[in-house]
Order: C-alpha cells, then structure tokens, then sequence
C-alpha cells in the first residue's frame, strides 16, 4: 500500500510552530516514498471554533512550502476534508458500535454525572471515571432496561454516545518512535464518541476519516499519546485491526530556559515568535508576531524544525527540503523533548540569507526599503544586499544595519572622531570629495584615496576609520571602499563634504 498520511490540525486558533514541525515530518514521509500528503481540518469541536484559523493554517502551510496533495482547498478523491462537512458519513458506523455492543446510549446529565462525583469522593475515591466500574450507577442503555431506553430516544432526551471498553484488558500500541507502549483497560475511561449535538468527538472522527482516507501513518504530538490506547480499541471494534495505521508521537518542543512545552504564554513573556505567520487577535494579549514577520526565510525555517527532535546521524546542520527528504525516518525522532533555541533558529536564517542569491534577496527587501520611502532600481539593490548579506540575521536587518546607504547619515560616532580627528586633517578632507569623483569601481576609488592620504602624509589606521563615519555615520557596515562604489562617486563626495562642513 502506497504511504498516506494526514496533518489534521483544528481551527481553534493560530497554528503553533510544533504543528508545522508535525506537518513537516508527514510531508517529508510521505516526499521519501512517493505518498500523499492530506491536510484535513478537524472541527468537530464548534464551540471553539475560531474564525480564519482555518485560512492561518492553509496560508501558514503555503508560505513553509509543505502543499498538501489533497485537503481542504486542495482537493482530492477520499473528501470532503473538513470533518463538519462529514457529519453524514459517521452515522453508520456510529450505529454500527450500537449496534455490535461496542458502544453505548449515556442519558447522565452534567448534574448526575456530579452527584456521583460526590458520592465516590465519600467513598473515598480520589477521583472520578466513567468506565466499568461507575457505569452500572448511571442512567445509560446498559444500566436501564430496553424499553426505558426506547421511551427515552423516542422522547428525544439528549444522550451521548460512549465507547463501552471492558475491565481487564492490556491494549498494546506499537509506536515507531517510542517502542511498544501498553495500556490497562481499568485506567481508560468509556470515552464519549458522540456529543449531545449528534456531532462525533476527535476520537471517533479520526478514527473513522483514517480509515476511510486510508491513512497508513499517524505522525502527531506526543500529546495524543494517551488516547492512542481508545484508538486502538475504536480500531478493534469495527473490525479494522489489520489495516490500522502506524503511531508515531512526537516529542514535546519544550521552552527556551527549561521545562515544559513551548507555549504562546512563552512567545509574549520572552518577546520570540512561536508562531509561523502574525495572527491579530481581539486582545493585544492574543495577538503576535510570527517568524515571517520577523524576516525568516521559510526554508530555514524548516530546517531548525527538522532538526527539533530529529537527527540526520551526522555533523551536518544545514539541509536542503530534497536533502531532508532522502534523509528522513522516524526512527531517527528523538523520544525526549527538544528545547527551542530562538538564537539557533535565527543562526539557521542568517545561514540561509548568505547564500541566497542577491536577486532573490532583492525582491525580498524591496518592501522594506519601498515602507520607508525608498524605491531604488533592482541593479543597485541586489548589489546592496550582496554587500550586506553576511552582516544580518533576519530580513528588517537590512534596513536597520544598512539604512545609512540609502540615506546620508544625520549623526557620527563622536567617540572615535574625538580619538582619530585632527585639525590638520582638514586639508585633506577637503581634497577628498574630488578624488572621490576621480574614480567609480571600488578597486580604483580604494587606489586614488590610498595615494591622497599618502601624499597629505598621514596613516591609513588614522584616516580610514574617519572616512568610514563620513560615508556611514558609525564603524559599521561594508568595506568603505565598497560603500563609496555603491553609493556612486557624487553621492560619496557629498557625504565627505558634509562630514568636514560637521568638523
């Protein structure tokens, strides 16, 4: 059977960086073995259903480059992929476990199911499950006789459907990153597989959409872990056993500074994007930032994320999407949480930006030059970034690192021109601006300057650094050389005549 596997985020919010780690490990499974990528929204869950989440997610799965074969947006043959739409399908099936006695009607209300709470509480119980030792004292249709039942559904009570799991039992679930992981039956509750609206839960809806998608591989959060052992039972009450897919849980992506899963709490509190694109939110307090907008190419992105939790078994760090690929296998997935280095995620970036062709930067930084006023021609600007690519770390460092060649400088470094500035320098500085004119390429600017501070007798460690703040404002930046070149010779010539007007 031909690998598929299926990302299957809710639409309760803004999808966190470990789900796009989740949908890049299915993409690169599925990339590896000619399988098919499904992308399948999981909105069983109205009541925190979030308008536009679902178009972050796509949007957000767009941008990393991790196109989904087949889901919501994308179409495919298995649809519809937005589980609200599939209502209809779950139907039999649900009857189905009614009807084998692999389930159940629950009539409890929320006050009943209290009541016993309390009453197990003064039993001594410290706490309280519905499973095969507490269902018996409830209103359901294995405690109440046939007709009771029958008067309740025609009377149309509300009722929840339950998953009806025997005591005793040990449910084995052979994960591919974790080894064989087993489960006691008395410590899984009756777990409810259709709420009171008629809509199924995430349990009985993934099962059932996996199956019927035919879904080889389940790769997600460890968090799901513990209702691995419902699922495999959901598998064996229909029957599905042998075609159930493989599990795979993935290892928490821990905070920067120890302990714990990475949340958004922490993206606010530490001033870091946890979330691939910005999200606005109805509070400043939900609303951020994401790694887009803070200027991360998105294949670096992924890169840092391929390697949270997963190891290539060598020293190299920096990979191609078609590298990651030929290279990918769950068992090389960590079992024990990664903790997320924002430093190392933006080293990644600043790797990327360097060798990225200057063009392709070009394009890139344009809206940033274009919000500030600023429209040069491609020429210029992919020379620019040539110049500046190895000294930033994210896309806005172009501007805020290198403004000063789009605009002259206002202020200079007042520290090092009170160590280096002479009066007598003035001679010189007022020859300058017309050799500067002399010459155009940096090889010839750097020879014609070289020989006009030889001639006023001075050193090149004295004079260079004064001639950086003339063109720049601060000791930072490209070769001074290279700067003037790019600046053109007038443009140079004015700024020198306007740094010694300051003198």
């Amino acid at each position: 059977m031909s690998i598929r596997v299926r990302f299957a985020p809710s639409p309760t919010g803004a999808l966190h960086i470990g789900g796009i780690r989740t949908a890049l490990y299915n993409y690169l499974l599925a990339r590896k073995h000619g399988g098919t990528f499904v992308l399948r929204i999981e909105d069983t869950d109205q009541l925190r259903f979030v308008p536009g989440a679902e178009a972050y997610i796509i949007n957000a799965l767009t941008w990393c480059g991790l196109i989904p074969d087949e889901g919501v947006g994308f179409g495919g043959e298995y649809g519809p992929y937005r589980q609200s739409e599939r209502k209809d399908i779950y139907g039999p099936f649900i009857q189905q476990l009614l009807d084998n006695g692999m389930a159940y009607h629950a009539f409890d209300t929320a006050e009943e199911l209290e009541t016993l709470r309390e009453q197990l509480r003064a039993e001594g119980h410290s706490s309280f499950q519905y499973d095969a030792s507490t269902r018996m004292r409830m209103r359901n249709s294995l405690s109440l006789d046939a007709t009771e039942v029958a008067d309740l559904l025609e009377a149309g009570v509300p009722y929840t459907v339950r998953l009806r799991i025997n005591s005793g039992e040990k449910v084995m679930v052979n994960d591919l990153i974790r080894g064989e992981v087993t489960f006691n039956t008395d410590e899984l509750d009756d777990k409810v597989l259709v709420k009171s609206d008629g809509m199924p839960t995430y349990h009985l809806a993934n099962v059932v959409d996996d199956h019927l998608m035919r879904i080889t591989h389940v790769i997600r959060g460890e968090e799901w872990l513990p209702s691995a052992g419902h699922h495999v039972l959901i598998y064996r009450a229909f029957g599905w056993s042998d075609t159930a897919p493989s599990f795979s849980h993935l290892p928490l992506i821990l905070k920067p500074d120890g302990g714990g899963k990475l949340s958004k709490r922490d993206g606010l509190r530490l001033g870091i994007p946890v979330f691939p694109l910005g999200w606005v939110g109805n509070t400043p307090e939900d609303s951020f930032t994401g790694f887009r907008e803070e200027g991360f190419d998105p294949k670096a992105l992924l890169n840092f994320l391929a390697l949270l939790g997963w190891s290539s078994g060598t020293d190299q760090e920096i990979f191609s999407i078609a590298e990651l690929t030929e290279l990918f296998s769950l068992d090389r997935i960590n079992k024990s949480g990664a903790r997320f280095d924002y430093e190392k995620a933006k080293w990644f970036n600043q790797q990327y930006l360097m060798h990225t062709p200057n063009e392709v930067l070009a394009d890139l930084v344009r809206p940033i030059a274009a919000e500030h006023g600023h429209t040069p021609d491609a020429a210029w600007l992919a020379r620019f970034c040539g110049l500046m690519k190895e000294r930033v770390t994210v896309l806005p460092d172009f501007w805020t690192k290198g403004s000063f060649l789009f605009q002259s400088p206002d202020t200079y470094d007042a520290a090092t021109i009170a160590k280096k500035w002479k009066p007598e320098m003035s001679t010189l500085f007022g020859a300058l601006p017309e050799v500067f004119r002399s010459a155009t390429e940096a090889a010839d600017i750097e020879t014609a300057v070289k020989a006009a501070i030889t001639e006023h007798q001075f050193k090149l460690g004295d004079v260079m650094p004064l001639l950086r703040i003339a063109l720049a404002g601060s000791m930072q930046g490209p070769g001074v050389f290279d700067m003037a070149a790019l600046l053109g010779s007038e443009v140079a010539a004015e700024r020198i005549e306007k740094f010694l007007t300051k003198m």
